[in-house]
């Protein structure tokens, strides 16, 4: 296409190319903080002419990239054949000085929501960075899908990317409610969670105390006694756990010989012992004379002897003298 650089019009669509230069070559550094491009009069004099609708808003495109962008225009004092565009936006279309750019008008729809991306989380150490946001977005007249605007801040400058626009990839944000949203810093990084050892969870089980259950009562588990005053020809039972743990709690009952009697069964177990006379066992309740310390001596053999008397003897213990 030949290119003189002069404005070219096609019907009512105001169409035309022009070289770009960034904003540094004029002074005019507002250009940076902002969407704007500065134009020449002659596209004003088309634009007047025209029946378009305000406030302007273009179409910004490299033919040979295919980039597109959206943006305003702030004045119309630039040389005839070039206009003035912000750093940035050159970046985003991949343009270099002195290359060529169609401008064409457009009619964006009003933005109902956008999502924002920050390059960097130092943008979300602002204390209010929504609010520095709001106030930044006020240079700007439309946002488009993919574009990366600029935000200055305290002598910095914070990169942004557009990841959405609704309800069109291009937006206009002049007098609109827009719904704005905020995607994580390209940068950011989740905090790593600090994984327990496996080790650690061994001692916390051992720590569990189990309880223990509560002893139960078990009625006449004393040791028994002969009138007679021999051993017993028989051996009790043990005692159930539940009545050892509640024997535990009480004192020990001395036999004849001092010395502590072991633990007999139950009443019911008493009973089945045919012929044989056998009391609960108490200190309170033993003969005031003990019987010869020799009886308590006797040989294993004497005992085994005994065990085998399978008939019941009436009268065969040995006499006391009430006397002593």
């Amino acid at each position: 296409m030949f290119f003189d650089g002069y404005p070219h019009y096609h019907g009512t669509t105001f169409e035309q190319s022009y070289r770009c230069y960034p904003a540094s070559f004029i002074d005019k550094p507002q250009l940076e903080s902002g969407d704007k491009i500065i134009m020449p009069p002659s596209a004003l004099d088309r634009l007047a002419s025209l029946h378009i609708d305000y406030p302007m808003l273009f179409e910004l495109r490299n033919a040979a990239t295919e980039s597109v962008s959206h943006c305003g225009v702030l004045e119309f004092v630039a040389e005839e054949g070039m206009i003035y565009m912000p750093y940035w936006m050159m970046q985003n279309l991949l343009l270099q000085e002195g290359d060529i750019v169609r401008v064409r008008n457009v009619t964006l729809p009003k933005g109902t929501y956008v999502k924002l991306q920050p390059h960097t989380t130092d943008f979300l150490d602002i204390s209010n960075p929504k609010a520095i946001l709001e106030t930044a977005l006020r240079n700007y007249s439309c946002l488009t899908t993919g574009d990366s605007i600029m935000v200055p801040y305290n002598n910095k400058k914070y990169f942004i990317d557009i990841v959405e626009t609704k309800p069109a990839n291009g937006i206009s944000i002049i007098e609109t409610d827009c719904e704005v949203d905020f995607a994580p810093p390209l940068d950011y990084k989740e905090p790593e969670r600090p994984t327990a050892p496996v080790a650690a969870k061994g001692p916390a089980k051992a720590e569990e105390v189990v309880p223990e259950p509560e002893p139960k009562f078990n009625p006449f588990t004393g040791s028994g006694r002969r009138l007679d005053g021999r051993p017993l020809s028989y051996e009790p039972p043990p005692a159930s756990s539940s009545s050892s743990s509640s024997k535990d709690k009480q004192p020990a009952v001395a036999n004849g010989n001092g010395q502590a009697s072991a633990a007999s069964s139950s009443e019911k177990s008493a009973r089945q012992a045919q012929g044989k006379l056998v009391f609960g066992g108490n200190a309170n309740h033993a003969p005031k004379e003990a019987p010869k310390a020799g009886a308590g001596k006797e040989t294993k053999q004497e005992e085994q002897e005994k065990k085998e008397e399978s008939k019941f003897q009436a009268f065969t213990g040995k006499k006391y003298s009430l006397r002593g």
